[in-house]
């Protein structure tokens, strides 16, 4: 099972950061508001905007790994 989930952590690594960034965030959202008294429509905004944000820092992150792949091609075309 844990070999399943490792490799399809590596053939899709934004994806599986996404899905482990959320589902941490959620937990988070949870503990800290559990005592706030919301209602069910109100916890399904927040978890919903939980799980966008982390797949906004996801991809935001995955802007500088796209700069050094290009940075690291040019030398080998200039040679």
């Amino acid at each position: 099972m844990i070999g399943k989930v490792r490799n399809w952590a590596g053939l899709h690594p934004k994806l599986a950061s996404w899905l482990f960034l959320g589902i941490g965030m959620v937990v988070i959202l949870i503990i800290a508001a559990r005592d706030v008294g919301l209602l069910w429509n109100q916890w399904l905004f927040l978890i919903c905007a939980t799980v966008g944000l982390a797949g906004l820092c996801v991809w935001i992150i995955g802007w500088e790994d796209g700069k050094s792949d290009e940075d690291d091609a040019e030398p080998a075309k200039k040679a």
